[in-house]
């Protein structure tokens, strides 16, 4: 192999320094089409907020409202249960409650039935949250009457805070009545039932 003359290292070397440079724009061109960025804007840049839809503290305060909104239709709606429930208690033992507190203020004591009586708390899902008790009347002599009783409901020093009456008229000798006492006061503090008073008559 023979060695090239001066003027033929001079063509080479010019030779060698357009392909390089002619890689380098390559290189340019290629790096500005995929979208990369250059090793001289290495330090990342912040995101283009305009493009966001909302923002999180409208989306909190948003979230808030509707939860807000929900425990106020739960609210009402254990309310309108609750009054239902009541009304439809009412409506059903109004005259023969009035007939027992008629009664049971003329008796002194518990009263002559209060074998005769039992009572069961009713699940407050039932009722609306109200505090209620079915009480149970049972006529277990041989002839037919009638009974007063009075539930008291009392508070955590045994204090009587509420009163409520209940009755049943006419029941058969074996026949059973199961009226509903219903407490007014709120849910909290909670009140204990006591069967106060029973008569039969």
């Amino acid at each position: 192999m023979s060695t090239p003359s001066p003027r033929g290292r001079s063509r080479i070397a010019a030779l060698a320094v357009a392909l390089a440079a002619a890689s380098a724009l390559t290189l340019t061109a290629c790096d500005d089409d995929s979208g990369g960025s250059s090793t001289s804007s290495a330090t990342p840049t912040a995101p283009d907020t305009a493009s966001f839809s909302g923002n999180a503290a409208s989306a909190l305060a948003s979230a808030e409202a509707s939860v807000r909104a929900e425990a106020s239709k739960r609210a009402a709606s254990a309310s309108a249960a609750a009054s239902s429930f009541e009304a439809s208690v009412s409506a059903e033992v109004e005259r023969a409650n009035k007939a027992a507190r008629t009664e049971l203020a003329k008796v002194d004591g518990a009263g002559n039935a209060m074998s005769d009586v039992t009572m069961t708390g009713k699940p407050r899902s039932e009722t609306g949250g109200l505090l209620a008790v079915v009480v149970t009347i049972t006529n277990k002599t041989g002839k037919t009457a009638s009974y007063a009783v009075q539930v008291d409901f009392l508070d955590s020093s045994g204090k009587a805070v509420e009163t409520r009456y209940v009755g049943a008229e006419d029941l058969e000798p074996g026949q059973k009545a199961q009226p509903v006492a219903v407490s007014r006061k709120p849910t909290e503090p909670v009140l204990t039932p006591k069967l106060a008073k029973a008569q039969r008559y």
